[in-house]
């Protein structure tokens, strides 16, 4: 183990500050920063994904950032196997890799390995989608209920997303996804990580960044900004970079379906849940070094504990 190289893992919820902290410590230590964030791998898509701006790209390049069109999907597949390759090339080049983000599904794949579930097939998709259509989620719901007691009983009735792809795996292996899950093999991530965790030490506080966060997205022209991006590509509201977290209330505003007032309200409400999912992932994870992202000269604290580190210690 103590030959192995050196990984940085730095994660946290949303506005905990970590695209500052990476900023700083790529400043100060040998390192190139990997973006961990299934929203930020998005071109054109910048003001509701918080995106570092050229400036501070320039000032830390950031590896996975504006990887394809909004058209496309990404999956933890694929980021394991770019950020493997990008891990192993700046490794190759004397530096340290340090990985930021807040896609907890992400990290966990490249420290534990993917399930042997299949890939998406179109004309399951597609027929399931007719499914739905005619005869409403809440029916495959049902149906997935009969093959697959354990994942319907975690999924909420309108989950279309998760309800279609249990769905979808069963009929394309004839067994549940949660046997299939239960057959993951655990892969050893070849580095030595250390992983640090941005959490709030006052939940209120982070609520509030997020609220001030999410009406400059606003003020900075997000629904305009959506609205380039629906004139640009062809893209509809089920695609996962429509689901992402603001631009799915930006989608609804558009529409009509929404007014100012509940944009603003549904956008902050579906912030605040996501940084509520980012903190139950982290604190399920081992052996997290855990920093108060409200803490004063966090990033000088941090670059502190770094360089204590026994991990860190022969490769700094």
């Amino acid at each position: 183990m103590n030959t192995l190289p050196p990984a940085i893992f730095l994660m946290g919820p949303t506005a905990s500050g970590k695209t500052n902290v990476a900023v700083e410590l790529a400043q100060r230590l040998p390192v190139e920063l990997i973006s961990v964030d299934s929203a930020l791998v998005y071109r054109c898509m910048d003001i509701g994904t918080a995106k570092p701006d050229a400036a501070t790209l320039a000032r830390a390049p950031h590896h996975l950032i504006d990887i394809i069109a909004p058209t496309e999907a990404y999956s933890a597949a694929a980021f394991c196997h770019d950020a493997l390759r990008l891990m192993a090339d700046i490794t190759a080049r004397g530096k340290i890799p340090l990985l930021v983000g807040g896609t907890m599904l992400y990290f966990k794949a490249l420290r534990e390995g993917l399930s042997a579930l299949p890939e998406a097939d179109p004309e399951v998709r597609a027929a399931l989608d007719a499914e739905i259509a005619q005869h409403g989620i809440a029916q495959l719901h049902r149906r997935l209920a009969e093959v697959d007691a354990e994942t319907a009983a975690r999924l909420k009735p309108a989950d279309t997303q998760r309800i279609q792809r249990a769905m979808e795996i069963y009929r394309l292996t004839g067994q549940p996804m949660s046997a299939l899950l239960r057959l993951q093999t655990r892969q050893e991530l070849p580095y030595r990580i250390l992983p640090i965790a941005l959490v709030p030490s006052d939940r209120s506080a982070l609520h509030a960044r997020i609220a001030t966060r999410f009406k400059a997205m606003l003020e900075l022209g997000l629904v305009e900004e959506l609205s380039a991006l629906r004139a640009k590509y062809p893209l509809h509201p089920d695609l996962p970079s429509m689901r992402c977290v603001g631009y799915r209330q930006a989608w609804q505003y558009i529409e009509g379906e929404i007014n100012a007032a509940e944009l603003l309200d549904k956008g902050i409400a579906a912030t605040r849940q996501l940084a509520k999912r980012q903190l139950t992932w982290l604190r399920s994870m081992p052996d997290n070094l855990e920093q108060d992202c409200l803490a004063p000269e966090l990033a000088q604290t941090i670059f502190d504990k770094i360089g204590q580190s026994a991990i860190m210690r022969k490769a700094l």
